[in-house]
């Protein structure tokens, strides 16, 4: 299938702002353009509102094409009439709430496949929260997050949409201090990076290929392709996670990251001015 443009995936921490400035709604806006964007609340219990609330932001920052996709059961995502609301859409945004409801009512659906189409050729993918998480190939569900991870105690993991690997994603990052509980699944498997996104914070992927850094807090990139050693196949239950050489890196506003090369750098001078000229926009697009 030939692509028309980037494929763009907005990875975000959750609470991004909606008032004042609001560079990541408003690149998630820029990317669309003169496209459609179908916000679906599928993570919610309660959706009531807050469709209404994302289309108040997006409308105001320029986006004049916009859908509310709703879905309450698998039944509704098997619906030709579901579907049929992202028929023309350029792009998706995930609304927060629970990354397990977003997985078990649209996984392998015809809603799920049109999704899939809409990002394969070249469409822009947005999710914030529980609509982060669902991003990669293997999600975080539950586990401790406010101490060190203990051997042995319950790590929730489960297939996600899959539309990145070699990652797994936390957000609300240190906000809620996840640090243990993202350690140990990369502990368990040095394939997968370990990315910790905090609130108000976003990872825009280009191409699964590289990402850059958006928003006023921090990623938190821990790689395990050097660790030496760790005792999480060897010590009993209830001891502290202990892993040596774990390389941890730090990112904010003009940082970006290869992950084929798993590092580092500084966005280029262009990026960097277009990216305070994107905070600016939305600042005045209250």
């Amino acid at each position: 299938m030939r692509t028309r443009r980037t494929r763009t995936l907005i990875i975000i921490g959750g609470h991004e702002r909606k008032n004042g400035d609001k560079p990541i709604l408003a690149e998630v806006a820029r990317r669309i353009g003169n496209g459609r964007l179908v916000v679906t609340t599928v993570a919610s219990e309660e959706p009531d509102g807050l469709y209404d609330n994302y289309e108040r932001v997006f409308r105001s920052l320029g986006v004049k094409h916009l859908a509310n996709l709703e879905v309450r059961d698998r039944e509704q995502a098997t619906a030709e009439s579901t579907v049929r609301v992202l028929a023309d859409a350029t792009g998706v945004f995930f609304t927060g709430g629970d990354q397990l409801r977003i997985t078990s009512q649209i996984g392998d659906t015809p809603t799920f496949q049109r999704i899939r189409e809409i990002y394969e050729e070249g469409g822009v993918l947005a999710g914030t929260s529980a609509g982060a998480s669902v991003m990669c190939e293997t999600m975080l569900v539950a586990g401790n997050g406010d101490r060190s991870h203990r051997l042995g105690e319950d790590l929730q993991m489960a297939p996600g949409l899959g539309f990145i690997e070699g990652m797994v994603i936390d957000q609300h990052f240190a906000e809620r201090g996840r640090v243990g509980r993202l350690l140990a699944p990369i502990t368990q498997n040095p394939k997968n990076l370990g990315i910790g996104i905090d609130e108000d914070t976003a990872l825009v992927v280009e191409n699964e290929k590289s990402f850059y850094v958006l928003g006023s807090g921090a990623v938190y990139v821990f790689d395990g392709q050097h660790v030496t050693a760790s005792n999480v196949a060897e010590a009993e239950a209830d001891h502290v996670l202990s892993v040596y050489d774990m390389t941890l890196h730090v990112l904010s506003q003009g940082d970006r990251f290869d992950l084929y090369l798993r590092q580092p750098s500084k966005v280029s001078r262009h990026k960097a001015e277009d990216l305070e000229a994107l905070a600016e926009v939305a600042g005045r697009g209250s």
